[in-house]
């Protein structure tokens, strides 16, 4: 009995991953929201404008206040174990400690790390009206 269970494990362990396909839009999508990400990581708020609608800001500010939120939740939490904070204040210099940051961050698999993680969820909501908005001046 034995060995037809290592059978069927092997069998099953030797599958493959069912295809993923990604339609045209879900790679719009990916796409617009990296080079976002990027743009608002490098300094350069994000702005999506479309035709006859408010023009909708995603700013530096905002993101700097989305990552304050999210250390400050991480240490309320106890989920800094080191004196991350202190040591960034003391490399205030220019001279930023990465061990620092990395800690009062978290973890992130993000191609960014958690700061690009942070940029993309505020981004997310306004992919949708990017990429019409992208569409609309396409067609002048």
């Amino acid at each position: 009995m034995n060995s037809a269970l290592k059978i069927c494990q092997a069998m099953h362990d030797a599958q493959l991953p069912p295809m993923v396909s990604e339609t045209p839009r879900e790679v719009a999508r990916a796409e617009w929201l990296y080079n976002a990400v990027e743009s608002l990581l490098r300094g350069v708020d994000v702005k999506i404008q479309r035709r006859w609608h408010q023009a909708r800001v995603v700013t530096v500010a905002d993101l700097a206040l989305a990552v304050d939120e999210h250390v400050n939740n991480r240490l309320a939490d106890c989920k800094v174990h080191t004196p991350a904070l202190g040591w960034l204040l003391l490399s205030a210099d220019g001279r930023a400690d990465k061990n620092a940051i990395a800690e009062l961050l978290g973890p992130s698999d993000h191609p960014f790390g958690k700061l690009g993680e942070i940029a993309q969820a505020l981004l997310e909501p306004f992919v949708d009206d990017a990429l019409i908005a992208q569409a609309e001046d396409d067609s002048l």
